[in-house]
This record gives structure tokens, sequence and C-alpha cells, in this order.
């Protein structure tokens, strides 16, 4: 099975994952990618324009690769703001949409804290994006995009 998990930054999607994975099941998460790929003593979350690049490079390497296992483990994706393009294509391969959306006071007070203040635009742009129904804070609700 497939899980697409959405959600604005710093909003616990990784928290949901690691909430719900078992050992063995693929994991892609692209703040977790970039630690692996940055040196020793760089920061939690990394924006460093060069080492974001070469992290998308293999997110979509691991992406295409663990498709072709999701009938015998669990793939747990992270897409922070899925295109239509990519819901459908998701869609086309039964996967379950998970939004994890705290409220957009608790991700504006969470990125204020420990992330990137750019992380605010790209908050702002989730909240702007979706239909007000969504916008309910959960803790991870399947949704059908």
């Amino acid at each position: 099975m497939l899980y697409v998990v959405t959600g604005p930054p710093a909003s616990g999607k990784t928290s949901w994952i690691d909430a719900h994975a078992k050992p063995n099941d693929v994991v892609i998460d692209l703040d977790r990618i970039t630690r692996a790929l940055a040196g020793p003593g760089a920061p939690q979350w990394n924006q460093d324009p060069t080492l974001l690049r070469v992290a998308h490079k293999a997110r979509y390497a691991a992406m295409y690769e663990a498709f072709e296992h999701r009938d015998k483990v669990d793939v747990y994706l992270i897409h922070t703001n899925p295109s239509p393009k990519w819901l459908a294509r998701y869609k086309r391969m039964d996967a379950k949409v998970i939004a994890v959306d705290p409220g957009r006071t608790i991700v504006m007070q969470r990125i204020e804290a420990m992330r990137d203040p750019e992380m605010k635009r790209v908050a702002t742009r989730w909240y702007r994006q979706r239909p007000a129904a969504t916008r309910t804070p959960t803790a991870g609700r399947t949704l059908e995009w």
C-alpha cells in the first residue's frame, strides 16, 4: 500500500509516519534524505540549495523504485503539496492520501521556533490551496482528492 502523507511544513507528517510505519516499510521523507546526505554538524532542517537539489533527485529515485514494491511492503511518502497531476498518479496507484494539520497557528509557531523562515511561505501556500472543508485541524485524516 502507498500512503501519501501531506500537510504544511512542521505539521507532524514525520511523526505521523513514525507512529504508523513498521520497521520493514519504506519511508520517503525529504527531510530525512537531506539529513542523510548532509555533512557532520549540518542543521536538522538544512535548506542549502545544492544539498536540496541532490536530495530531491535521491527522493525521486527512491519514489519510483518504491512504487514498484508497494505490493510487498507499505510505502510512506511525504509529499507536502502534491499537484493535481501527482494526486491523479497516486489515485491510479490506489494510494491513501493522509492530511496532517494541527492548525495554522500551531504550524506557524513551530516554523518560527525550529524551521527556516522560508517555510512560512510554503505553509501559507498550503493553506491557500486547500478548500475550507479540509482545513480542520487533524492528526491524520484520509482524504479523497
